[in-house]
């Protein structure tokens, strides 16, 4: 590692006003900063992230972009701090980078976008694989892990700017945090998919806090994560593509209950 990176929340001023009094406030912010990704010296992706758990998300982005098939494919090699922000270097093997060049999407996008600059229709879509049925999951199981998300977001609870994903499991929750709710997916992944993780992305769910977009479906039927769980609402697309990869997905999962929009038969009671 080169230079030093930045703390994922940053001191801010404020003023605070409250039933008509104003003072002088000190905020935690949650730092957004250009993350560019480079496999085998060539720029791939600039994407706005927090910089936090930064390891995680350069295998999870290469994982759930298609980009290297397994993590054995995959290593970090140098993340090297700019003034302008982080650069994340990384080997792959040269077939896999082929056929990166092959399909080379252009991105620069803000945190909440997993798609923007991509260069052609036909790459925004691409065909979503199949993931083995969910294992049974109880409906109750979905209520708590969503009642444990909400205390287990650190930088969240700070700044009040963070999206989280986490996995749910038998022994509890793995869950990354980020700016962008993306990022937070392929961080999660990534910290999955690590070497020394026992974590099997069929033993368990995925649970994010945001709404349900395409691209956070396709990501996680990539990483081969049969169910995800949404505090909001899906989009047409996601349940389509849900739909087709054999994804349970689940939507505006509250206390009070949620939507099951796919695949049922996974929930039970």
């Amino acid at each position: 590692m080169r230079g030093r990176v930045s703390g994922p929340l940053a001191p801010v001023d404020a003023l605070r006003v409250r039933a008509g009094a104003r003072h002088a406030a000190h905020d935690e912010a949650v730092v957004e900063c250009p993350v560019a990704l480079l496999y085998n010296g060539q720029s791939h992706a600039v994407m706005m992230a927090t910089p936090h758990d930064l390891a995680d998300y350069a295998l999870g982005f290469a994982l759930s972009e298609g980009i290297v098939a397994t993590p054995a494919e995959f290593a970090l090699v140098d993340t090297v701090v700019h003034d302008g922000g982080i650069a994340l270097h990384a080997a792959i093997p040269q077939a896999r980078f082929d056929a990166l060049q092959s399909r080379r999407r252009s991105v620069n996008g803000p945190s909440g976008c997993g798609l923007c600059g991509v260069e052609s229709l036909d790459a925004a879509l691409r065909p979503v694989p199949a993931v083995a049925p969910a294992r049974p999951v109880d409906a109750a199981s979905v209520h708590a892990a969503v009642r444990a998300l909400a205390g287990l977001q650190p930088l969240n609870a700070r700044s009040g700017g963070v999206h989280a994903a986490a996995f749910v499991h038998d022994r509890g929750l793995l869950v990354r945090e980020d700016v962008g709710r993306h990022n937070a997916l392929d961080k999660l992944i990534g910290a999955m998919a690590a070497p020394g993780s026992p974590l099997d992305p069929h033993a368990g769910f995925a649970v994010m806090t945001s709404r349900a977009s395409y691209e956070l479906v396709h990501k996680a039927a990539t990483a081969g994560i049969a169910m995800l769980v949404a505090m909001s609402a899906p989009t047409d697309l996601a349940v389509r593509t849900a739909q087709a990869a054999g994804l349970t997905l689940v939507g505006f999962a509250r206390d009070d209950g949620f939507n099951v929009y796919t695949h049922p038969g996974a929930l039970r009671g």
